[in-house]
């Protein structure tokens, strides 16, 4: 009976109809595809392209990009070996120093692929080699985040860097194992925190294994990763109350509208920090983009998954209120605090015009405030990278 079942489930398999349950088929591709967090070599040459074409919005977005001080080529790092990260940023011994370099990092590298000025390169070595060469941990109560931060920054820079630039960078050994002994231990066991935390977590650790190509670290960031977006953005198919994360035990409804801010009606789109403010919404539907388009880049596309839609629900609940909508009262109780950032040029150029799903708030959005800058945490370039980009 045991055979005749396995092999029943093995033909199911091989028809195609055996689905698996979310998070408990393998993620990480038979070969990982560089470079390959957040944006691809294809986005990269088609922004290229664009830049040097003189076409707009991509012009002005590297204009905007290349008059920040993050494109400085005089930048000087600044390294410590202990990140102290307190609540607030209370205390801050090195937090703005790390994310900021972190993203100076990645924008020199940008600079560099697209002017292919061999000074943004080494600028960005510069950079990533100063902190690989003193950090060793991160602490107090916001370590993780602030880990989750400045590491979702690096290894696109480091991509970039190792997988396009013909020129030596003599320490990415010691950049790697910076990122697999300093980083991926404080964020590969997640956060029962607000939702914004994990998923910056598994944002840092997703592009950390692909850097690394490792491929166990990469299921096990993916999987935490899928659980946290089903229990950060709620669906209507949900039911009456939003998904949970297992390990923070909300096990009745006063608990789950306790963790949802005190909202205690859910419509499509909602977010579990609604309530909180939209700025915080911003970073979890951010870190929800950039992870599905590194996993996309890897050959698995999970915008066509629950991911999706609860990005594209989550992106357009929110943008219709940013863009003036009053809240009504059984929202927030009336009352929103805005603010979300810089963070819809990935999920509408993935979903509107790669998918065909209308969304014309988020598409409002998205060109009202291009070009995209930095929120000076671990959003950067976006208009750049990913505005209109078929690639």
């Amino acid at each position: 009976m045991r055979r005749t079942a396995l092999l029943a489930a093995s033909a199911a398999l091989v028809a195609g109809v055996l689905a698996w349950p979310a998070g408990a088929a393998p993620d990480a591709p038979a070969a990982f595809v560089h470079p390959g967090v957040t944006v691809s070599k294809g986005q990269l040459d088609f922004t290229r392209s664009k830049v040097t074409a003189g076409a707009q919005p991509w012009k002005g977005a590297f204009d905007r990009m290349m008059a920040s001080k993050y494109a400085d080529l005089n930048r000087t790092p600044r390294p410590r070996a202990v990140v102290e990260c307190g609540s607030y940023s209370n205390p801050n011994l090195g937090c703005t120093d790390e994310r900021e370099d972190a993203i100076a990092a990645y924008t020199q590298a940008l600079a560099w692929y697209i002017t292919r000025d061999e000074r943004h390169a080494r600028k960005a070595i510069e950079l990533m080699d100063a902190w690989s060469a003193v950090i060793r941990d991160h602490t107090n109560s916001n370590a993780p985040l602030q880990t989750g931060w400045a590491g979702s920054s690096w290894p696109r820079a480091a991509e970039i860097i190792k997988y396009t630039y013909s020129g030596t960078w003599a320490n990415s050994g010691r950049f790697a194992t910076m990122l697999r002994t300093v980083y991926l231990p404080e964020i590969i066991n997640g956060s029962n925190s607000n939702g914004n935390w994990e998923l910056s977590m598994m944002e840092a650790a997703v592009g950390i294994s692909v850097f690394l190509e490792d491929k166990a670290s990469y299921d096990k960031a993916m999987a935490t990763f899928r659980t946290r977006t089903a229990a950060y953005v709620y669906l209507e198919s949900d039911g009456a109350l939003p998904k949970t994360v297992p390990s923070q035990n909300l096990n009745t409804r006063e608990k789950v509208v306790k963790y949802w801010q005190g909202q205690s009606t859910f419509v499509n789109g909602l977010s579990q920090e609604t309530c909180r403010d939209f700025t915080h919404t911003g970073y979890g539907l951010s870190a929800i983009s950039h992870v599905a388009e590194t996993s996309r880049i890897q050959g698995q596309d999970l915008y066509g998954t629950d991911v999706g839609e609860r990005l594209r629900h989550g992106l357009g609940f929110h943008a219709k209120y940013q863009l003036g909508a009053g809240a009504e009262s059984r929202l927030c109780g009336g009352s929103l605090k805005l603010g979300l950032g810089p963070v819809t040029e990935v999920g509408h150029n993935a979903l509107a015009n790669r998918l065909g799903h209308a969304m014309t708030n988020t598409a409002t959005l998205t060109r009202q405030d291009r070009p995209a800058g930095s929120n000076n945490l671990f959003v950067a370039w976006e208009t750049l990278t990913h505005g209109d980009n078929p690639a």
